[in-house]
């Protein structure tokens, strides 16, 4: 069954992606996040769910959920970057009067086209910041932004594209708090993620410039159990090395999650405390803070964006299922 259908949550409208495999709920009025991801033939839920009754919560910090897009991700030190001499301010929100996770939160998107094929189906929406005066107020640079998300079989890709409506060139980053669910038994869960060093970060989570050895870490080249993990780690990966994570249970079953290695070249890996619930796997386009390190775009990932340039950002969530 590939086809779209309509459903609703809190009182806003879902559109709902379905294969035989999967089917993948869009909230496009709040955000544009997949609030939900539930496996078919596993009969389980793949992300955390915001429940309707977490609807005042899911306002406030909808990131705690689903897919949700990070614009920039990861925090900015007091919100405050100067680029080619202009100076941003965005909103502290966080300990120390930081800035995290940027501008995109609830805002309301468009459904501009719906496919249904042969193959699987798709759904593109649209938002342009130019709508959101909150939005303006702290970065004051029209985008369009339009997310496609296409489901076949098992696969679900994201492909965003970013056009630069402005008059001068910016800095773009992008990521994603994706929350995947650990079932409350880590100790059957393995993840792989190949990095070569972690960045050192302050108390206050801000990277400082440094690369460190992955010490303990190094397992996740070859796979690392999450039993006993307490992570909020910032990765960077080596230019050898593909931007892929494989998470995987101990009976075969898992996902494997990729991204644009030209693009994406820092992941966040966090466990919400210690690993009992939830694994984030977040892939960031920029390292966080990246307009405030004195470093070039090759080691902080920032994307510069001309007037009238586009710039297309695509993952991937493959479902991996054992032989039986």
């Amino acid at each position: 069954m590939k086809q779209v259908t309509k459903g609703q949550w809190g009182g806003y409208d879902t559109y709902i992606l379905h294969s035989r495999e999967l089917e993948v709920t869009l909230l496009p009025r709040l955000g544009n996040n997949v609030i939900s991801l539930y496996d078919l033939k596993e009969e389980r839920q793949i992300l955390r769910r915001p429940d309707e009754s977490d609807q005042a919560f899911y306002m406030q910090k909808p990131y705690h959920f689903g897919i949700p897009l990070l614009i920039p991700p990861g925090r900015i030190r007091k919100g405050q970057f100067n680029y080619d001499g202009v100076n941003y301010q965005f909103d502290p929100n966080t300990t120390g009067d930081n800035h995290i996770h940027g501008l995109h939160r609830t805002q309301s998107w468009c459904v501009s086209d719906i496919e249904e094929d042969e193959e699987g189906c798709a759904v593109t929406t649209e938002f342009n910041t130019a709508d959101d005066p909150r939005w303006m107020e702290q970065f004051p640079v029209p985008l369009k932004l339009e997310m496609t998300f296409r489901l076949q079989d098992a696969r679900l890709r994201q492909i965003l594209k970013v056009t630069h409506l402005g008059e001068h060139r910016i800095p773009f980053g992008i990521g994603y708090h994706t929350w995947f669910m650990l079932d409350g038994e880590p100790q059957r869960w393995n993840l792989t993620l190949p990095v070569e060093s972690m960045y050192e970060l302050s108390e206050e989570l801000l990277p400082s410039g440094k690369l460190l050895p992955l010490g303990p870490l190094a397992p996740l080249n070859r796979g690392m159990h999450l039993q006993g993990t307490n992570l909020d780690t910032a990765l960077r990966i080596g230019p050898q090395q593909p931007a892929e994570a494989l998470l995987q249970r101990d009976d075969g079953y898992g996902f494997r999650y990729t991204a644009d290695k030209e693009h994406f070249r820092h992941w966040v890996v966090y466990t919400k405390g210690p690993a009992e619930q939830f694994l984030c796997l977040e892939p960031y386009t920029w390292l966080p803070n990246a307009p405030n390190i004195p470093a070039d775009s090759n080691f902080t990932g920032l994307i510069a964006l001309d007037p009238g340039q586009t710039v297309e950002l695509s993952t991937a969530l493959e479902m991996i299922y054992p032989d039986r």
